[in-house]
């Protein structure tokens, strides 16, 4: 029996609601390159694992900036134009899928567009004639400003798409033998969760020719990581597969970073503790979020020799497992650590009420000043 998954979808309604949800997420991206610098400072994070999630959250950024231009007069215009920006408002607080998918097809009609389109400035002296003469709101005009802004968004700036192909950074030869280091890194925005998520692979190569320009093996590894940027894998699927079908590429730790769901009070319909806690803080507007930010980590342990062939063999990785992770069950990982990012509000009403599922949950709080503080 197939899941209606449309029936978590939620369109906002009119230009108001769009524009207060993209002004919650501005605040919410602002604040997040602030806790990945935190997390290097208390380890979790290694510095150049932080400086590549850094560049995919700007991307996020950017993607929310361009809808955000997309969607400025919903309901303006008149009742189907523009559309709606749909939400899953019960499980991710994000735009859903098909939003991006969407904008990665205008992406290939920018240019056209941008041609055959006024430049802003001539809409901004229409508007201004318009006003004058008019004395009404020039709400069409308004529309192709908000339409030019997008394309113009989409045509210059790094987004952050459904798929984001594997990159690799070289990190050095192993002394004494013959490899290389790198770190793979991808991202993926889940058709299923509607929610993006980065993976980060650090690899020990051992092919005679660099990875990057290897035309037999890059474009495959590229193909094959990109398939399996799935949130419902677990890493230790990722990673064995990975291991299984490239020889001489051997990943040593695999890393993925879960951003979302977001929450909030008048956005989203959470349940658990996490309901009592917004709707007790919603007092102040655009303070009735929470933001989870999830790491999952597996790393080798060791490795063995499995027969390949006649006369070889290829080296495996032996991963180590949490054999004791969520109810007693196999994560898949080595390691998951949890955070939760909120307001100094929503903070003090969850360390008021203290749930059960939360005392173990990082807390990143932020204060005053554009301060972000943790709580571990």
């Amino acid at each position: 029996m197939k899941t209606d998954l449309t029936l978590d979808h939620k369109a906002l309604e009119g230009a108001y609601q769009t524009r207060r949800y993209f002004a919650k997420f501005a605040r919410i991206m602002g604040h997040l390159e602030k806790v990945a610098e935190i997390s290097t400072d208390e380890g979790l994070l290694k510095r150049k694992e932080a400086e590549i999630i850094k560049g995919y959250l700007a991307a996020l950024s950017s993607t929310f900036t361009a809808l955000s231009f997309k969607h400025l007069m919903a309901g303006r215009v008149s009742s189907t134009l523009p559309s709606n920006l749909n939400i899953d408002k019960q499980d991710s607080g994000f735009p859903i899928y098909q939003e991006l998918l969407q904008m990665a097809n205008d992406a290939l009609q920018a240019a056209r567009h941008l041609e055959t389109s006024l430049s802003t400035e001539w809409l901004k002296k229409d508007m201004v004639r318009h006003i004058l003469n008019e004395h009404s709101a020039p709400t069409r005009l308004q529309y192709a400003m908000s339409q030019r802004l997008y394309y113009e968004a989409l045509a210059g700036r790094d987004l952050f798409w459904a798929q984001n192909d594997p990159r690799a950074i070289w990190k050095g030869a192993i002394k004494g033998r013959e490899r290389q280091r790198y770190t793979l890194h991808w991202a993926s925005y889940d058709s299923q969760t509607n929610l993006p998520a980065i993976y980060l692979m650090d690899v020990e190569d051992s092919g005679r020719e660099a990875l990057p320009k290897d035309e037999n093996r890059w474009p495959r590894a590229q193909a094959h990581l990109m398939a399996q940027a799935i949130s419902g894998l677990k890493l230790v699927t990722i990673a064995t597969g990975f291991d299984q079908d490239f020889d001489d590429l051997h990943p040593r730790k695999l890393r993925r970073v879960h951003l979302g769901p977001m929450y909030s009070h008048h956005f989203t319909e959470q349940s658990g503790p996490l309901r009592e806690v917004l709707a007790e803080a919603s007092g102040e507007e655009g303070l009735d979020w929470a933001l989870s930010w999830t790491v999952e980590t597996i790393w080798s342990k060791s490795v063995t020799e499995e027969k390949t062939g006649w006369f070889s063999s290829a080296e495996r990785q032996v991963y180590k497992l949490d054999k004791m992770g969520s109810k007693g069950g196999e994560t898949g990982a080595s390691e998951i650590r949890r955070s939760i990012i909120l307001p100094e509000r929503p903070y003090q009403v969850l360390e008021h009420r203290n749930p059960k599922g939360f005392r173990d949950v990082r807390k990143y709080v932020l204060g005053k000043n554009g301060r972000v503080l943790s709580y571990g």
